[in-house]
This record gives C-alpha cells, structure tokens and sequence, in this order.
C-alpha cells in the first residue's frame, strides 16, 4: 500500500485519478484548496480530503506528512492574462510543495506536465524528454521552470523526481473533449487551416500509466506518455465529427483564434470571469506535438 498526496485532486484530470485510485489497495490524500470535490467519497474509502493552499508552503506540511508519493495535477488554465500569474500558479506552487516534500521525506513526487514543453515537435523530430529548449507558450515556460526546479531540488535527496509529459488526454468525461462535443452540437467548432501534429493519450491509459507510475519504485527521470501514433489535429477532430455524427469542423485562417482569444479575455477582464480561450491557449493548441513514447 502506498500513501498518495493528490494536488489538484478538485480539477478535472485530478478527480478521475481519484475516483481510479479508490478502487485500489493504496491510501489517499486529496488535497483541495477553495473547490470542493466534483464527486463524494463512497462509505469506508481508503481516502480523506485535505485543505492546503499551495501559496502557504506552512499549509503544506500536514499535507505533506507520512505521504510516500505526491501526484501534482493543479493548474490553472482558463483565466484572463495568463502571463500575470502562471509564473506563481505553475512554477512558484510546483515549487513551494517540491520543498516541503523534501523536508517531510516524501519519496517520489510525480508532476503531471506535457510535451508541449520542447516547443514544436514532428515525425521527423519527436519529443524525447529534453530540459534545454524554450517554448513559446507561457504555459509550456512556466511548466518547464517547474521541471526543472524538480530535478535540481531532488539532487542527494531520497525523493525520486518523475515527469509524466501527457500527450492530449481524451474521453468521456474530459472536458476538452466534452466542449469539442457541444460545440459540434452548435454546430460552430472551427480549426485553423494549417496541419497541425497532435499525439493524444485516452484517459483510461492515462489513468493505468499514472497508477503504475506510482506503484514502481525504480521509477524517475521524464517520460512521454502518448498513444501508439500522432495524427493531424485536424484528422482527429473529423473522426469525432464524424463518430458523434455532427458536421466537419470548419476551417479558418490562424488569425481569426487569436481573435476570438482576445475578444474573450477582454470580455473575461471586464466581466471578472474564466475564459473559454486565450491566446496563450492558442499558441499551445497550434503547436505541433509528436513525442518519442520508446521505452
């Protein structure tokens, strides 16, 4: 039985893991912050619900204590100028739980990130688990810093360091794929025009890798975690139309998502509310990603 820390256990990715791991022999820890969890926990489950912010490295040590393993899914994503806080939201938080899990001798600390992270990436040219690039997307900056921060922070520690770099996760249930299927259903989901590589990860995968991860002790270093073969973003979202049965996506140039990205974080601004889409989401979205899933 291992001890599990679940950060961002109240988010989408976080509570299907939850939910995953509740059927298995190991103790859970769910940490929340202000969300509450979108699922309750069943009678007897090997698991309890922590409340710790992630800014408050003092919250973070009773979340923290007699834990073997920490699975870091938080993040925020659909708020309004991401660049005013995904230096503190995606780095300094990664940051501040890496030092409290040293010093309260966690063992492994597994952070869920992306390939996006090595910038653009073909067939030709996979991603193969590098630290030294410089992607465009604060997202994928952000990310890497806290990468980064991981490894070096785990140097002559007991704590063993693993990256899981996600391909898109997709399923039922995922909300990326939920919001392709409504706005199929409006019959207003469009694409940009310019082939753009994609390698996907379906959530029942995503979910088995995780738990493996957990469970082998040997484990450290990045791994690519992707379906056996990319394809073209814009293939992928014709076979959804087509198996849900709703019209292709129509095709439009790059400028009009960058567009509609700064149309709805300025109305997100002036409203006080989350945002669909912003431009940073756009530039990770248009980046072609194509991962080296040997080994």
């Amino acid at each position: 039985m291992v001890n599990i820390l679940i950060v961002g256990a109240s988010g989408n990715l976080g509570s299907h893991l939850s939910k995953h791991l509740l059927g298995s022999p190991h103790r859970l820890r769910l940490l929340k912050h202000k969300r509450a969890l979108p699922f309750d926990l069943p009678q007897g489950a090997n698991a309890e619900i922590i409340q710790a912010d992630l800014d408050e490295p003092s919250s973070l040590r009773s979340a923290c204590e007699g834990v073997d393993c920490i699975v870091y899914l938080a993040g925020v994503l659909f708020q309004p100028r991401p660049e005013t806080f995904l230096h503190r939201t995606n780095t300094a938080y990664v940051r501040n739980l890496v030092d409290v899990a040293v010093s309260t001798k966690v063992r492994k600390f597994i952070l869920v990130s992306f390939p996006h992270v090595e910038e653009a990436t073909t067939p030709e040219a996979r991603a193969t688990g590098r630290l030294d690039v410089e992607p465009k997307s604060i997202h994928a900056r952000t990310r890497l810093e806290a990468e980064k921060y991981l490894f070096t922070a785990c140097e002559n520690k007991i704590m063993h360091p693993l990256v899981l770099r996600a391909g898109v996760v997709y399923g039922r249930g995922v909300k990326l794929t939920d919001a392709a299927r409504w706005l199929m259903r409006k019959r207003i989901l469009a694409v940009w025009l310019k082939p753009t590589w994609v390698h996907l990860l379906a959530l029942p995968d995503f979910l088995t890798l995780v738990e493996r991860s957990i469970e082998r002790d040997n484990l450290s270093g990045i791994y690519n975690l992707c379906d056996d073969r990319p394809l073209l973003i814009q293939e992928f979202l014709d076979r959804l139309a087509a198996h849900w049965g709703y019209r292709k996506p129509r095709r439009l140039p790059a400028f009009a998502f960058y567009w509609a990205a700064s149309l709805c974080e300025t109305c997100a601004i002036f409203l006080h509310t989350s945002t669909p889409l912003t431009r940073d989401i756009v530039d990770m979205a248009m980046t072609s990603v194509v991962a080296d899933t040997a080994g």
